[in-house]
């Protein structure tokens, strides 16, 4: 099989479940018995689960070699943690499989990402165009699990990614060696902070990307309460990703001359607009259209991050990404515990606090050089 094609398969398997399930986890938690406090502590819980587990990940991985047998074995123990979501109600449980769901998620798409910028290295294909077919099965995961839960509950999500992942696992296993010889990992967790420009784009990710947690963990429940159904809410989420796989197929060209700040002046001027009017509207028909920006807010800053970590030595990769990572799923999971007091206290308004964030990433992009 060749490069590209493996990497297609994996990333399409991960992310048809992370299309499946990210829409409806709120839903799952909130009919577990939750309430919207106690789902954003969950959320966040899991997020900082991430943060501490996706370095360590990272760093077995660069030390053995071989990323792809560690990727393996954190997809099938995530397939089990997912399986728990399925059957698991009240606070203490939900709170125990979303802690060991998320320690075990953590390296599986960091790692994924190093592997493939690895063979990008070695095999010289189109990163971008690859990771297309993940966002195509996102659309493909959210869309399903819309019209499943409509049919038989939100738990369905969580069956539809643990099957995602346990194929994830053995797709690992049949992805190219990238290896290179004499190239061992050098220094310690955090050698890749010492790179030029690293901290900066960390920082920036942190924030665009953490700009998404008011939209993670509370743009279903709110949609629900303002009467739209779950199946015009999978449609939502199905439909923020086709602008994202339109970039990442045909937009080579435009990544190219726009570079790491151009990427990244996009993602947060989009994410002042996506957030505002999120603030302020739960009409469809302005929802649907707004949603195309997601392939700004997430897909140009992703391929932005992609962009600038290519520059780095190999020995570092894994590393770089997990930490990449781990920062946002530490700006994530403050930010979705205090999304969860946000909306209990001002409802939609509390988009707006992400839009803030979006101007900070703004102001430090300015001082990126133009040609990294």
């Amino acid at each position: 099989m060749s490069p590209p094609r493996s990497f297609a398969l994996i990333y399409g398997a991960q992310f048809l479940g992370i299309g499946a399930m990210m829409p409806f986890l709120p839903a799952i938690l909130a009919e577990g018995g939750l309430t919207s406090g106690q789902v954003g502590g969950v959320m966040a819980a899991g997020s900082i689960m991430r943060l501490l587990a996706a370095p360590l990940g990272g760093r077995i991985a660069d030390g053995m070699g071989d990323a792809r047998v560690i990727l393996a074995a954190a997809a099938l123990v995530a397939a089990a943690g997912a399986a728990g979501f399925g059957l698991a109600a009240g606070l203490a449980l939900l709170a125990a499989v979303q802690v060991a769901h998320s320690i075990a998620m953590a390296p599986v798409v960091p790692l994924t990402d190093a592997l493939a910028v690895g063979a990008v290295r070695k095999h010289g294909f189109d990163y971008a165009r690859v990771r297309a077919s993940g966002s195509v099965t996102y659309i493909l995961g959210a869309v399903l699990a819309g019209q499943a839960a409509q049919l038989a509950g939100p738990r369905m999500a969580a069956w539809i990614l643990a099957g995602a992942l346990v194929a994830t696992a053995i797709l690992a296993l049949r992805l190219p060696d990238t290896r290179r010889p004499g190239v061992v990992a050098k220094g310690s967790l955090w050698a890749p902070l010492r790179e030029p420009g690293f901290v900066r784009i960390l920082a920036i990710a942190a924030l665009i990307q953490g700009s998404h947690a008011m939209y993670y963990a509370f743009s279903t429940l709110h949609w629900q309460a303002a009467g739209l159904g779950t199946g015009f809410i999978g449609v939502l989420w199905g439909f923020s990703v086709v602008s994202e796989v339109l970039l990442f197929l045909y937009g080579k060209p435009f990544v190219l001359r726009l570079g790491v700040r151009g990427l990244v002046m996009l993602a947060a001027g989009a994410g002042l607009l996506r957030w505002s009017v999120f603030a302020v509207t739960t009409e469809p028909a302005l929802l649907l259209p707004i949603q195309i920006l997601h392939g700004a807010t997430f897909g140009a800053m992703h391929l932005a991050t992609m962009q600038a970590l290519l520059g780095l030595p190999a020995h570092v990769g894994a590393r770089a990404q997990t930490l990449v990572a781990s920062a946002v799923s530490a700006a994530s999971g403050g930010l979705m515990w205090a999304s969860g007091l946000l909306y209990a206290a001002v409802g939609g308004h509390a988009f707006l606090a992400m839009a803030v964030l979006c101007g900070l990433g703004m102001s430090l992009a300015v001082r990126i050089r133009p040609a990294a």
